[in-house]
């Protein structure tokens, strides 16, 4: 599998070709919707692509908290991070394990979305990889930079140039996915990429770069999420619960048995073990209490709300979304509140 995450923010032309599929019939009928209204017995079909911290839904399958908590999950690997975002928002799965900024999209043409859970926050996992002798991000004007248009890792370059006083127009911009980003680097042809583990420390190493600003830089902005359709979340809401039962067993058991969880995330990896822990320690995984204060009203970014909103405006001002949107519906801490009272009585 690699650990590649395409972590994209769907463009403006993406949601329109879904909004398009979803208006025609192709997306919301019921021989596209896995999970079924209400059959409580079929699987929720749960995708997620390579990113460190989603990979605990393979720990969680293979020591069968799932069946533990009596819920039938079915998980769905995507290669390609965008494809999970699109498989979501036509009603190929049920639910997805993607970033907070990927939701703005959906939720500003009107797909119907919950979010329920935070699984981590990227804290270094993301970062700009520079040649060695630039030596600041305001040395990047006139430079060749590389990352993926509309990723959340795109964001963070336009984060990054904006604190240095720059804007994308000062640099000389490249699309390229991070597969090829990567490369591109270590063989000299890039000054800069911004890229996400193991991309990024390969680059540093391999490529002999070096590592000007990161989402460490930016803590809270790059929240990951577990995602459902609106429509399974009210129809099937105990299955949600008992999934987010299932997935702080996972933590739990990986907290008490911390080298056979490790070894069992990095075989679905397929990256040794070692590897794998470098880059799961590049996101801080949220405990339950993490996620109830993530569901909060805080005025920063450990409030999804906070979050939403101003990366929601930020994306808005960079044209990438047309309007920000209400996120009130689609920030549903209820699941994980109950699930609290359940697991702290």
């Amino acid at each position: 599998m690699g650990m590649t995450r395409k972590k994209r923010i769907l463009t403006l032309l993406s949601v329109v070709l879904l909004i398009s599929l979803l208006a025609s019939g192709c997306g919301g009928g019921k021989g596209q919707s896995s999970g079924g209204g209400s059959g409580s017995s079929d699987p929720i079909k749960l995708a997620l692509s390579p990113w460190p911290g989603w990979f605990v839904w393979y720990l969680v399958k293979e020591k069968g908290f799932f069946e533990k908590n009596g819920v039938n999950v079915e998980l769905v690997w995507f290669p390609v991070y965008s494809d999970s975002l699109s498989a979501l928002a036509t009603g190929q799965v049920d639910a997805n394990s993607q970033t907070l900024s990927d939701t703005i999209a959906p939720a500003s043409k009107g797909i119907k979305l919950k979010a329920v859970l935070v699984n981590d926050n990227s804290n270094g996992g993301d970062g700009i990889v520079v040649k060695p002798e630039i030596g600041s991000l305001a040395d990047l004007k006139g430079k060749k930079i590389a990352t993926e248009l509309g990723t959340v890792d795109h964001l963070l370059m336009l984060t990054g140039l904006q604190k240095s006083g720059l804007t994308e127009k000062d640099v000389n911009f490249t699309n390229m996915t991070v597969n090829d980003a990567g490369p591109a680097f270590i063989s000299g042809n890039l000054d800069a990429a911004v890229l996400w583990e193991p991309f990024l420390s390969k680059a540093v190493s391999e490529g002999k770069g070096k590592l000007l600003f990161s989402s460490a830089d930016t803590p809270g902005l790059i929240p990951d999420l577990l995602v459902f359709k609106e429509e399974i979340a009210k129809e099937r809401p105990n299955d949600v619960k008992k999934i987010i039962q299932a997935w702080y067993d996972g933590l739990d058991y990986w907290k008490a048995h911390p080298d056979e969880s490790l070894a069992i995330m990095a075989k679905a990896a397929e990256t040794p073990v070692e590897e794998y822990k470098k880059s799961v320690d590049s996101v801080k995984i949220f405990t339950l209490e993490d996620t109830l204060k993530a569901f909060g009203d805080q005025q920063d970014y450990t409030s999804l709300a906070y979050t939403g909103k101003t990366t929601a405006q930020f994306l808005k001002d960079v044209g990438m979304v047309s309007q920000v949107p209400d996120l009130t519906d689609v920030l549903d801490g209820h699941f994980v509140e109950e699930v609290a009272k359940e697991r702290n009585p």
